[in-house]
């Protein structure tokens, strides 16, 4: 069996493994592993394809040991590969309830393009279940709020930049500057916490 043959597989676990390891939010996307492991699928597919000719030619069962071993090689490449696509997505929908419908510029550098559009095509779906799901009150329910349970209503805050005029639900308006401290509704500030705006003070 040749040396190729050993090393089947490897660059799709070693995507899962690099994912796991990352400390980051969402690591940027290896196109060029994901381009590996493409190759390589494709690669065994037309081998095994090219043996499987021969052994219908030939009938020669001393192929199929080979067959079995390449096409299981195959099978373990696809299923690394929707492994680390599927936790990706799983990480974006957090993105989501971290950070609302905005994705800061430093984690959305990370995403390809077909996952920026999943994630507003989330974010879209998720606007319009929360809509619904308050439509008999007159109003829609935010989900994101209070993702945690709150052990009070208010939460003093500071603010971690200029931000500039927060109005309130009641209509007032608070002045976030870099360095202020306030004493804020949590539910109405939770947003901006996540976002790294505010420090809440505990």
């Amino acid at each position: 069996m040749s040396r190729a043959n050993k090393l089947f597989g490897d660059k799709a676990f070693e995507l899962l493994k690099d994912l796991e390891r990352s400390s980051q939010t969402i690591p940027a996307f290896d196109d060029d592993g994901v381009r590996q492991v493409l190759e390589e699928i494709k690669a065994i597919f037309e081998e095994n394809v090219a043996q499987a000719s021969s052994y219908n030619s030939s009938g020669d069962r001393s192929l199929w040991p080979l067959l079995n071993y390449r096409h299981a090689a195959l099978q373990r490449n696809k299923r690394c590969l929707l492994a680390y696509l599927y936790e990706r997505s799983k990480r974006i929908k957090t993105l989501r309830w971290e950070f609302g419908p905005i994705i800061p510029g430093d984690i959305k550098q990370a995403l390809c393009e077909p996952e920026v559009q999943f994630f507003n095509n989330y974010s879209k779906s998720l606007a319009a279940f929360m809509c619904n799901a308050g439509c008999s009150q007159g109003q829609g329910i935010d989900l994101t709020n209070n993702l945690h349970p709150p052990k009070s209503l208010y939460i003093e805050v500071r603010c971690m930049e200029d931000y500039g005029k927060f109005e309130l639900d009641d209509g007032e308006l608070i002045h976030l500057k870099k360095n202020s401290q306030h004493y804020l509704p949590r539910a109405q500030v939770e947003s901006l916490v996540r976002q790294g705006i505010l420090q809440h003070i505990a």
